[in-house]
């Protein structure tokens, strides 16, 4: 006989996308699941190692401390091995003498020190006040040269404004309107302001009392309408330059 086959129904379509959804949704467990565990994991080592650096951190602590506390009584000993002797009274006193010459020696430099700058000072006051007196006289003796000068120049002008004076004085009245006279009177006029400036001024000496070193006598008169000794007339103008006697008067003086 021959051997007859069973006959097994093929899956259908249904079937196969059922099971297909299935074997997805057990990977995705199966993924899950290996996540969970993966990060429980890391959690379990974090803690370890947390707690690892606690202990470190305490152990830290405790040598510090140990460390401290060894420190402290190594100080303690030094000090107590490093203590100075107590000082007697005849160390104080000799302590006490070599400072008292160190303020001694320091006083006497400080006395030196004020003396040599009191001689400075004076010095210095001395040497001011003869440059001081240098730089006047020398303003003195300059401006008295200038002054020396300046009246032998006005000196030799004098005997020109005379020379004007008296050709005034021989005018007649008729001659005096005369344009050109009256130019040569503009250029008198003129030179008179000029030595006014430079401060040459006439004495006037006529009416006033004779004086020697302002006027210079060359007649004597009896005149009853002036008292004695006062001049009577002027017969050459004499001049002051500022407070000198440029030139003295030619007087006549009464009796």
């Amino acid at each position: 006989m021959a051997e007859e086959k069973q006959f097994e129904p093929s899956p259908n379509g249904d079937e196969v996308q059922e099971n297909a959804n299935m074997e997805e949704e057990m990977k995705k467990e199966v993924e899950a699941t290996e996540e969970k565990v993966q990060d429980a994991s890391e959690e379990a080592k974090t803690e370890m190692n947390t707690e690892e650096n606690k202990d470190g951190a305490k152990e830290e602590k405790k040598q510090a401390s140990s460390n401290e506390k060894t420190s402290e009584g190594s100080n303690k000993k030094k000090s107590s091995g490093s203590k100075k002797p107590k000082k007697t009274i005849k160390g104080l006193e000799m302590e006490l003498k070599a400072q008292s010459e160190i303020i001694d020696d320091l006083s006497a430099k400080v006395k030196a020190a004020e003396e040599a700058n009191a001689q400075a000072q004076d010095k210095y006051q001395r040497l001011m006040a003869e440059f001081e007196n240098m730089r006047k006289r020398t303003e003195k003796e300059a401006k008295h040269m200038y002054d020396v000068g300046a009246k032998e120049v006005l000196e030799k002008l004098l005997p020109v404004v005379d020379n004007f004076e008296r050709a005034q004085m021989s005018l007649t009245e008729e001659q005096k309107e005369d344009a050109f006279v009256q130019g040569i009177d503009k250029i008198y006029r003129q030179l008179l302001d000029y030595l006014k400036t430079v401060k040459v001024e006439p004495m006037n000496a006529e009416g006033q009392e004779f004086n020697p070193d302002l006027h210079n006598a060359v007649m004597h008169v009896e005149d009853e309408d002036y008292d004695d000794n006062v001049v009577v007339e002027e017969l050459q103008k004499g001049y002051m330059y500022k407070e000198e006697v440029l030139r003295h008067s030619m007087v006549k003086v009464a009796n």
